[in-house]
């Protein structure tokens, strides 16, 4: 079984890391406007299990990171309107209402646990309490998509690269694992030199 665990560089800042995740969901936007050109095409290549599956993982994933602000925007205006935490005045719309508050706090709770458990076993206690800024993480993923959306209608072919070779030589636990073994850049390597890997 391949080792789980990755060692690739990642933006240490803010405005890379933007930038990059902007590159991924336009890669995403533009891997599912290709395939869907052809949408029969499509549906006899990967089967009805792989259509959907397809619909939901690439177009799924840029859609619920475009609609995720709306829910704080809506949140908001329940907040304003004190209705917030107010059941439905009628039977017909209870569950949904209790669906939504259900598919919420699961849905936070679950991905901060996650995000709590992954950081503590690994003993980066130091992240713990950045978990707590999940929802900022997830409206700043929401941002990189419209922006993807903005690039992909005007500067369809811009490619933002990643900048690396920025990590401080730092060791880290379990580096060696799976028989290989790798260098880190210093903080001052150049951009273009690549992370060496002796097998």
């Amino acid at each position: 079984m391949l080792a789980s665990t990755t060692y690739e560089e990642a933006p240490s800042r803010l405005w890379p890391w933007f930038r990059q995740r902007t590159r991924w969901f336009k890669g995403y936007v533009q891997t599912w406007f290709v395939h869907m050109r052809s949408p029969a095409r499509l549906w006899r290549e990967l089967g009805p299990s792989g259509f959907f599956g397809f619909q939901i993982v690439v177009g799924g994933t840029v859609l619920s990171a475009l609609v995720h602000p709306w829910f704080y925007v809506l949140a908001g205006y329940d907040l304003g309107g004190a209705t917030f935490l107010q059941r439905p005045p009628n039977l017909v719309g209870f569950p949904f209402w209790l669906v939504a508050w259900c598919d919420l706090l699961t849905g936070y709770i679950a991905s901060m646990v996650v995000g709590w458990l992954a950081a503590g076993r690994r003993g980066h206690r130091n992240l713990l309490p950045q978990v707590l800024l999940m929802p900022v993480y997830w409206l700043l993923i929401s941002a990189a998509a419209y922006r993807a959306l903005w690039q992909f209608a005007t500067a369809r072919f811009t490619c933002e690269k990643t900048e690396h070779g920025l990590a401080r030589n730092i060791e880290m636990p379990g580096l060696q694992a799976g028989g290989m073994e790798m260098e880190m850049l210093p903080r001052n390597a150049s951009a273009d030199q690549e992370p060496k890997c002796r097998l």
